[in-house]
């Protein structure tokens, strides 16, 4: 792999998100006008937006969700940036990770030195069955779909070819939600900000109530073991490992390294980026694997000039429990097949050796597609910046994100550094 670097140095100044959820009556815009208020005040040192000179949205399907297409000027208009150039990049899942990978190459080439990214999706106005639907769109629309397959359906593949070949049992997957739940406990922008064991109590609270046997689990994989409880969606994915239906959006703030402080002594340095592409899932040589994010972070890393084990946290893309899993290992955070161990002995825990989805993931924190990338680094902008709350990551000053789209046909991964002045 050829060695290559930025043509000059990238910085985030500034990161804000909307709450991730399901917010009936309110429109993408709205939305993104959440995420850009507090991006603005974000900025240490104050942000004139005259000053952003471009703006690149990550969006899957605002034009199935929502009926609009043209989405990206009139984000621009939402928060006064007309006249300048608005982009949409559409990448499925990861739209706002590649619109992220935008945004650096456009300050790094010379071209711009301030820029807007966001990222916006709005899925809860449509019933689950059309969602499922327009998310279909992400797979092979000629010789995946009509076979049957849905997204829990390709992904439960690929859970049960790992469970095959690497030993991993359901019960793997349930650990990994508990985890993801965990955080996201402790993320007051999170879909769902309760733990398993508080959901599990509710139920048993709420089945007395009701007068009704209350369910004698005696702890989270008993109840997540259940299915009454947690239902299969496509074995072994159960309701508990898919991420959910999510309205939300994000905004970050791009600029040149060298004016840096004149928005904050305390930016993130892009120090490494990485994208792929892969071929449909069908087409693949295995299922255990996403050979796109195993070249995006090959690029990124050498980019970054870093190792593995230098990487103090990382949000990666966890749409189903098992792509959490595989995620490890395509990062090389873990060899092949070991990954699955590592979640099970809690390694990936805030408070284990290799802090995993802090934010709670797209499982919890809440999954509007095309948000997703951006919002991971809004996580990691905070950690490094040491303002996580209760989730923080003592010490954490390299942080990663881990953006797929579809089943894995995009990859894109950023690596960043706090910058002390």
């Amino acid at each position: 792999m050829s060695e290559r670097k930025l043509g000059r140095g990238v910085a985030v100044v500034g990161a804000g998100m909307s709450s991730f959820g399901a917010f009936p009556g309110r429109s993408t815009r709205d939305l993104f006008v959440d995420a850009f208020l507090e991006m603005r005040e974000s900025v240490d040192r104050g942000l004139d937006p005259s000053d952003i000179e471009a703006l690149y949205i990550g969006n899957y399907s605002s034009d199935l969700f929502e009926g609009q297409g043209h989405t990206a000027p009139i984000m621009a208009d939402w928060v006064g940036l007309a006249p300048r150039p608005a982009t949409r990049i559409e990448d499925a899942c990861a739209s706002s990770g590649v619109g992220f990978r935008e945004g650096v190459i456009a300050v790094a080439s010379g071209l711009y030195d301030v820029v807007l990214v966001g990222g916006i999706e709005k899925m809860s106005d449509l019933p689950t069955e059309r969602v499922t639907d327009t998310l279909a769109t992400a797979g092979d629309a000629i010789y995946e779909i009509p076979a049957g397959f849905t997204f829990p359906g390709f992904y439960a593949a690929m859970a049960t070819a790992y469970m095959d070949r690497y030993g991993a049992t359901s019960d793997t997957f349930m650990h990994v939600g508990i985890k993801n739940h965990e955080n996201g406990a402790l993320n007051p922008k999170a879909q769902y900000g309760s733990r398993i064991a508080d959901i599990m109590e509710s139920k048993k609270a709420r089945a007395a109530d009701r007068g009704r046997p209350v369910p004698d689990w005696d702890d989270e994989l008993a109840f997540l073991q259940d299915e009454r409880s947690n239902p299969s969606i496509a074995w072994p994915m159960r309701l508990f490992d898919c991420s959910p239906i999510s309205d939300g959006a994000a905004a970050l703030l791009l600029v040149a390294d060298d004016i840096a402080d004149r928005y904050t002594s305390r930016p993130l340095r892009v120090l490494g980026t990485g994208q792929a592409s892969d071929v449909a899932l069908h087409d693949r040589e295995t299922l255990t694997s996403i050979r796109a994010a195993r070249v995006a972070a090959d690029q990124a890393f050498t980019m970054a000039g870093i190792d593995r084990q230098d990487v103090d946290v990382a949000e990666v893309h966890d749409c189903f429990t098992i792509a959490e899993v595989i995620a490890t290992e395509d990062l090389g955070f873990f060899p092949a097949g070991e990954g699955w161990k590592a979640a099970e002995d809690g390694l990936t825990a805030r408070d284990g050796s290799r802090p995993i989805n802090t934010s709670g993931g797209l499982k919890s924190k809440g999954h509007p597609v095309g948000a997703s990338g951006a919002g991971q680094v809004v996580e990691i902008w905070k950690q490094l910046r040491g303002e996580a709350g209760d989730r923080q990551v003592p010490g954490a000053r390299v942080g990663l994100t881990h953006n797929v789209g579809g089943t894995g046909q995009t990859a894109v991964v950023h690596i960043f550094e706090r910058a002390d002045a």
